[in-house]
């Protein structure tokens, strides 16, 4: 199984290329297929449940959003008034989501595209990882959690796939396409057999085609 440097690379490839345009469409209000709206549906609603662990005044706290898309997230947080570093892998996603930020904000938010992991982004106060630790194996997604709650003061929320039966169909077909020609694959978890000092489950979104869970890290 791929490594951390290799699943980077390889979703950095995705999102920044074939998949830009569907994302830009699927994080906005144009009118969808039933199948993305429940993704739609579902990111919505796991965004808020992450949002309901951290405090709803974040006036002088300086929060990570790791993996931050097209901006939703971090436009949130600094509507609560957090200060707000939103990175992601992909530099095409940065320009939409730093295009999409209401004006006039209590907040202030600094994008930034690169890896959600880079230490030289210093310390936080709390972190945000919506969906993007999906595609890592337990061992660098474990590691992965460990760096980011090593710099946080307060709780790290993220997300995992979890590991129903759906998903490990879905995970297994993935495995038979040609490398070149398939988007990066989750990998579900089970959440209770990840070595994270603190973790903690928060609870599950399932609408439709979207399921994800919600897990935290306060130490």
């Amino acid at each position: 199984m791929a490594g951390y440097a290799d699943t980077l690379t390889r979703v950095e490839g995705y999102f920044d290329g074939t998949a830009t345009e569907v994302w830009e469409r699927l994080t906005s209000d144009a009118p969808v297929s039933r199948v993305r709206a429940t993704v739609r549906a579902g990111r919505a609603a796991m965004r808020a449940l992450m949002l309901s662990r951290l405090s709803a005044d974040l006036r002088g706290a300086r929060v990570l959003d790791a993996g931050c898309g097209t901006g939703a997230m971090a436009a949130d947080l600094a509507a609560r008034g957090a200060d707000v570093l939103a990175v992601d892998i992909a530099p095409r996603l940065i320009e939409i989501a730093a295009a999409r930020l209401p004006p006039g904000l209590p907040g202030r938010v600094t994008f930034q595209a690169g890896d959600m992991l880079e230490a030289s982004a210093g310390r936080f106060d709390a972190v945000v990882a919506m969906d993007s630790l999906i595609y890592y194996a337990r061992p660098d997604l474990v590691a992965a959690v460990e760096r980011l709650a090593g710099r946080t003061a307060g709780p790290v929320v993220f997300t995992v796939a979890p590991r129903t039966a759906l998903l490990m169909a879905m995970w297994h077909a993935g495995r038979l396409f040609p490398r070149a020609d398939r988007s990066p694959v989750m990998v579900p978890q089970d959440w209770r057999r990840l070595p994270v000092a603190g973790l903690a489950r928060v609870g599950r979104i399932a609408r439709g085609f979207y399921i994800s869970e919600c897990l935290e890290v306060r130490r």
